[in-house]
């Protein structure tokens, strides 16, 4: 069975959508439909009922996507590993975005010093997202909060962080949880910890800057909790009251791969400060 077509139909399973399959794929809408009838004649069964708004899966289809996903994914991984068989050409680096705003830029800079043929791909999220993406076999290392004590998952070097619950300075402000992303391990911990303290009752804010954020903060709209380096970085040092939390997860970033797919610089990456 050709990878390409089960490629295009896990394309169109996951947008519902011919056409926005083919955007995705770059394909035109004539070509995807062309090669979901071909596999569709492949396997003998229909695989997409086709609706008003798009299609949705049939019970073949659904019993297709699983194994379909997993031989798409195995065939990308295996065209990156044999890429990478003699020495790193491409290395797909994830990071949260709270690395992305202190460590990330200095770290490319110095890669690509060293490793000048190395062509690097970045995908930024929340941790758990970029250790979902890790896992998936679509990064090769990546930044995350914590320590992620995963069976499948090695850490190369370990940062630690300097993080603080910040408020408006001498202003009262509402019950609000100021937050960069919805998932976010800084954002959980921060919820937990007012829980514990007996809050229960608070609302909360996503804001995906962390210069409004802070803004927000200094002009009375909540609380929130950011490393150190962020609020220096922006220069909110001396205008916002901070709070050293207890010592939890969050104080650490990690640079981390998985076991069975560490990259040639691995070494390297161990001994970066």
């Amino acid at each position: 069975m050709d990878s390409n077509l089960l490629k295009v139909f896990v394309a169109v399973a996951k947008q519902k959508s011919i056409s926005l399959a083919a955007q995705t794929l770059g394909f035109t809408q004539s070509n995807v439909t062309l090669r979901i009838k071909q596999l569709e004649k492949t396997l003998g069964y229909d695989l997409f009922h086709r609706v008003p708004k798009g299609v949705i899966l049939t019970e073949a289809g659904v019993t297709l996507l699983p194994m379909a996903e997993e031989i798409v994914q195995k065939v990308e991984n295996a065209i990156i590993q044999m890429k990478n068989s003699t020495h790193q050409r491409l290395l797909r680096i994830g990071t949260s975005q709270a690395n992305a705003t202190i460590r990330l830029l200095p770290f490319i800079e110095k890669l690509q010093l060293d490793f000048p043929d190395i062509y690097f791909e970045l995908y930024a999220n929340g941790t758990p997202l970029v250790l979902e993406q890790l896992l998936n076999y679509k990064l090769d290392i990546a930044f995350i909060t914590g320590d992620p004590v995963h069976k499948d998952i090695m850490v190369l070097n370990q940062f630690d962080d300097d993080l603080y619950m910040i408020e408006p300075k001498s202003r009262a402000y509402p019950n609000t949880l100021i937050g960069y992303r919805g998932k976010s391990t800084h954002f959980d911990f921060l919820k937990t910890y007012e829980e514990e303290q007996g809050n229960t009752h608070y609302k909360t804010m996503i804001l995906e800057n962390y210069e409004v954020m802070l803004g927000c903060v200094k002009a009375g709209m909540g609380k929130a909790y950011l490393s150190k380096k962020i609020i220096d970085k922006f220069g909110y040092e001396k205008s916002l009251k901070l709070t050293k939390l207890p010592q939890n997860a969050c104080d650490v970033t990690c640079l981390v791969c998985r076991k069975d797919n560490m990259p040639f610089i691995a070494e390297y990456l161990k001994a970066l400060s």
